[in-house]
């Protein structure tokens, strides 16, 4: 399991817009479920749940049919976020977790 914070600038409201984008189509790739708290790709395995406080994004990414491939959807989020909302990223913390 993959667990990250992304750090939001003040004000970007992040967590809303990359619901919004998802649920718009304009990210294709992603897809919401369980009311925007679950968060899937298109084809990489697994999924990403995530919880929005202070303006710090917190999830946790999870493929329990392919262990060892979480960095799959971990490397399409982070490129997403580069790539269309670095304004509003101030700072990307990822934590790998053992489940020993």
């Amino acid at each position: 399991m993959i667990r990250l914070q992304i750090v939001e600038r003040p004000g970007a409201n992040l967590r809303r817009k990359l619901l919004a984008a998802v649920r718009s189509g304009e990210l294709r790739t992603f897809k919401s479920e369980k009311r925007g708290q679950k968060i899937l790709h298109i084809t990489h395995p697994g999924w990403m749940n995530w919880s929005s406080s202070a303006g710090v994004i917190t999830a946790e990414i999870k493929t329990p049919k392919r262990p060892g491939e979480e960095w799959k959807l971990l490397g399409a989020l982070v490129g997403r976020l580069a790539d269309r909302f670095a304004d509003d990223v101030h700072g990307i913390h990822i934590q790998f977790v053992s489940e020993d």
